[in-house]
Formats: C-alpha cells, sequence, structure tokens
C-alpha cells in the first residue's frame, strides 16, 4: 500500500514522465488503432513499427544525439515510405497484400538492424541506449520525450476529431464515401499520416516488436463490448491509458520489470477477459446464451408434447409415462430428464411413480406453443403455398422466437382461423 500511495503522489519527477507518457501514448495508438482495425489493416501497423528502425538509425547518424525529434521526424519518414512500398509492390506485381506486407516489413527491419549494429561498432559515444527502440524502454523517458508525446498525441486526437465522420465512412463503406465526393486518397493519406505518428511515439516505450500490439489489442478488445465506432474508440482508450498506468506502477514497485511488456500483458488480459466475457458478444456468454435457448426448445417440446397427449386422451391434467412422452416426439433419455426436471422446478409439471402431468401453468404455456405452431404452418400453406406435409418443421423452429405481437398479426392476418392445415384445433388465447 505505500509503494502505491508513493506512486501516485507523483512525488519523482521520472514516474510523471514514465506514466504520462505512457498514457499518451496508449490513447494516441489506440483511438487510431480502431481506424485500421474497422479497415482488416491491423497488420499494417506491426509494419510501421518494424520500418520506423531505419528512420531512427539515419536521423542518428545524420544529427549525432538521440533528439527525440529528430528521431521521431526519421522514424515518421521510414514508416511513411514502407506504406508507400507496399502499395507500390501491390499495385504493380501480382504479389499478394499480405505477402507485400511481409516484404515491406521484414526488409525494413533487416535495413534497420544493420544500421543499428553499424552504430554500436562505429564508436560514436552517443550512441548508447540506441538499441532499447528495439524492445523500449518506458523508464528512460525524459522530459523532452513527454513534450515530444504530448505534442504528436494532440496532433493525432484533433485530426481524429476533426475528421471523425469522413474516417468513419471510409472505414466502412469506401465505395459510398467514393460516390457521394469524399477525397478517398487524401483522407486516407492522412489517416496513414497519423497512424505512422501514432506508432512512432510508442516505439521508445515498447519498442518496434511490440508496438503493434499497443494498437491493435485496444481496439479488438473493445470491439467485443459494442457496435458504435464512438464508444469503442472511448473503450479502446480506455484499455490504453490503463494499460500504461499498470505497466508504469508495476515497473516501479519491481524494478526489474520492464514496462512496455507489461503493457501489452495488461492489454493482453483485458482482450482476454473480453474475448470470453463481453456482454453479448463473449465466447462465454454466446455459449451460455446457447445453452439457454436450448433449454428453452426442450422445455417448450416437451409441454407441446403433454399438451398433445391431452388433445388425444380429452384430459390435459392425466398422468403420462415416459413411454407416451416418447411416442409423441423422440427424446433421448438424458434430455427426457433434464428437461423434466426442469419444467419441476418451474412449477409446469408434477411427477409422481414415474409419471408426471401438467399443472395449470404447464397447460397455458403447452397450449400458447402448439397454437403457434399452428399459426405458423397455417400461414406456410395459405401465403408462400408450401404444401401442408412440408411446414412442420418449419414451425417446429419458428415457434419458439414469435413474440405476441406477431401472434396477433398473425391471427388477423389469417382472419382467425379455428383450424390449422392438417385439421387440427388451433387452440385459443382464453
Amino acid at each position: 500500500m505505500e509503494t502505491l500511495i508513493e506512486f501516485f503522489s507523483f512525488k519523482y519527477p521520472n514516474i510523471k514522465y514514465v506514466v504520462f507518457g505512457t498514457i499518451l501514448l496508449s490513447i494516441s495508438s489506440a483511438v487510431v488503432g480502431c481506424f485500421t482495425f474497422i479497415k482488416k489493416k491491423s497488420l499494417v501497423g506491426d509494419v510501421i513499427s518494424h520500418a520506423v528502425l531505419p528512420g531512427i538509425c539515419i536521423a542518428f547518424m545524420a544529427s549525432g544525439s538521440k533528439d527525440p525529434f529528430l528521431l521521431i521526424i526519421g522514424a515518421f519518414i521510414s514508416g511513411w515510405i514502407s506504406i508507400l512500398v507496399m502499395d507500390a509492390i501491390t499495385q504493380n506485381t501480382k504479389i499478394k497484400e499480405d505477402a507485400a506486407t511481409g516484404l515491406s516489413l521484414s526488409v525494413f527491419f533487416g535495413i534497420g538492424i544493420l544500421l543499428m549494429t553499424y552504430i554500436q561498432h562505429s564508436g560514436n559515444a552517443s550512441q548508447s541506449g540506441l538499441d532499447t527502440f528495439l524492445f523500449g524502454k518506458a523508464a528512460a523517458l525524459v522530459g523532452k520525450d513527454l513534450m515530444a508525446f504530448s505534442l504528436i498525441a494532440v496532433i493525432v486526437l484533433i485530426t481524429v476529431f476533426l475528421f471523425y465522420k469522413e474516417f468513419k465512412l471510409i472505414s466502412f463503406d469506401p465505395q459510398f464515401a467514393r460516390v457521394i465526393g469524399l477525397p478517398i486518397k487524401r483522407l486516407e493519406t492522412i489517416l496513414t499520416s497519423i497512424t505512422v505518428l501514432a506508432v512512432v511515439t510508442g516505439i521508445q516505450a515498447v519498442g518496434v516488436v511490440l508496438m503493434a500490439a499497443m494498437l491493435i489489442t485496444p481496439a479488438a478488445a473493445a470491439r467485443f463490448w459494442t457496435n458504435r465506432l464512438s464508444r469503442m474508440i472511448l473503450l479502446a482508450s480506455i484499455f490504453g491509458a490503463f494499460s500504461g498506468i499498470s505497466g508504469a506502477y508495476i515497473s516501479y514497485s519491481a524494478p526489474s520489470m520492464p514496462t512496455g511488456p507489461w503493457m501489452v500483458m495488461i492489454l493482453s488480459i483485458i482482450a482476454l477477459i473480453s474475448f470470453f466475457f463481453a456482454p453479448g458478444k463473449g465466447i462465454v456468454i454466446r455459449q451460455w446464451r446457447r445453452f439457454s435457448i436450448q433449454r428453452q426448445l426442450l422445455e417448450e417440446n416437451l409441454l407441446k408434447a403433454f399438451y398433445r397427449i391431452g388433445e388425444n386422451s380429452g384430459d390435459h391434467f392425466s398422468h403420462v409415462a415416459i413411454d407416451d412422452i416418447q411416442l409423441i416426439r423422440n427424446f433421448s433419455p438424458a434430455q427426457l430428464a433434464k428437461g423434466l426436471r426442469k419444467l419441476r422446478v418451474n412449477g409446469y409439471v408434477q411427477g409422481d411413480n414415474g409419471t408426471w402431468h401438467l399443472t395449470n401453468e404447464g397447460f397455458e404455456k403447452g397450449k400458447r406453443i402448439t397454437r403457434l405452431h399452428r399459426l405458423w404452418e397455417l400461414y406456410l400453406t395459405k401465403y408462400l403455398r408450401i404444401a401442408p406435409d412440408h411446414v412442420h418443421e418449419d414451425a417446429d423452429t419458428i415457434e419458439h422466437v414469435i413474440t405476441p405481437e406477431l401472434e396477433a398479426r398473425l391471427e388477423k392476418l389469417l382472419e382467425y382461423p379455428t383450424a390449422d392445415p392438417h385439421s387440427s384445433d388451433i387452440p385459443r388465447n382464453n
């Protein structure tokens, strides 16, 4: 607790530089990463992050210093050239986009490693620490770095704010954007430029190897929580900022732990939680919803079977044996046992000495599902001209999702029928 209080008191300037620097780079990369993710060009971030290394090395060789502004300019130019090279390969050769991506990434990164090796053997005393751009070293951030990060973050965020509608349109429907006269090429150039800037911002903190994760992981995690781009950008920014603060705190409390890799680790944990537990799209939630639907189908099919047995016998509340239910619908023993158990818990049936009978609630629910089934069969035969012996399976599927509003419309459309295509009575609502 003492370490936590000391960290968030920002007593030491280095803590301020690291925390605010990582927050700025996380937010700016998360914001542009959302558009890259939507455009299905996630690997572009990986290309840029690896391609900036030659620019950093050349800027250092030309200036002889590690001035962050000069290194960022070199990295920006190098990153932009890599995108131009990738596009040129795709447009002028038969090489596919994925191959062009890998080619551009490997060639530029290879050149960067060669230049880095040359610098390390050049005897230039100022080159110390330049290799941290490979894997990042957020703990080495200073006030000048923070100024550069702040400037770039402001440029990125203002650009996104000004061109939000245009970026949104070219990300989701570029063909429509072209038809209504938007300057697609110019907008793509602006979006690519701020993407390169965002990647360049984070290189010093997380390195060229991990920067692609900072660009895409927040967007991928946020996509599981919402279908709106504005909310996705907000969530991605929150995830990125949280990873920056968490990574800085872990590095501060355990000095042997690097900030950049922990930022990526925190983001990966957030992404995994989103993939599995996000409401609506999480894997676990979807599986639970599927299980609930299957259970609902089983229960309603069982109640419908009870109702049909009651129709045949003339007594809907008579005791029914398991074999009688199997004659109406072929349930597996496990399904039957599980379904009857659940129906009893819900108060729809009661069991006694191996036989079961409907309660009043079970009778009403069984009557309604039978009614919906027969209404839909009649609709298919009357309006879609499907033969009566071909409508059962379709009705067996749709009966479970017909709402009361649709039920009322069906009844009115069919002129309040009393029998289905098989001359079976359609139960009436009380």
